[in-house]
């Protein structure tokens, strides 16, 4: 499954920044259309900056991970709760 995002033009009048990194990609790349997608921006990034795309990457692993065990913390949490009758019993008086 590829994520659709990735075929998204990028619109190059949003920012300075955009400007310059779809000249630089539509230059490096020599596209048949003008179009520079969101894909072709990671290719040219993961050949000319790998290091910026691997902490991107690293970054969202970890927050990813991260919110994984939380998650799975709270169901924990929730299952002892449905199952312990006596925290069941608690929770209804209160």
């Amino acid at each position: 499954m590829k994520n659709e995002d990735l075929t998204k033009s990028v619109n190059s009048d949003e920012s300075g920044l955009k400007n310059i990194i779809v000249n630089y990609v539509g230059n490096t790349l020599n596209p048949e259309s003008d179009e520079i997608t969101v894909e072709q921006v990671i290719e040219v990034f993961a050949e000319d900056f790998p290091e910026f795309l691997l902490v991107v990457a690293e970054e969202n692993w970890i927050n990813g991970y991260t919110q994984a065990l939380k998650d799975t913390e709270y169901l924990e949490k929730e299952n002892k709760s449905k199952n312990d009758p006596e925290e069941v019993h608690t929770k209804q008086e209160g």
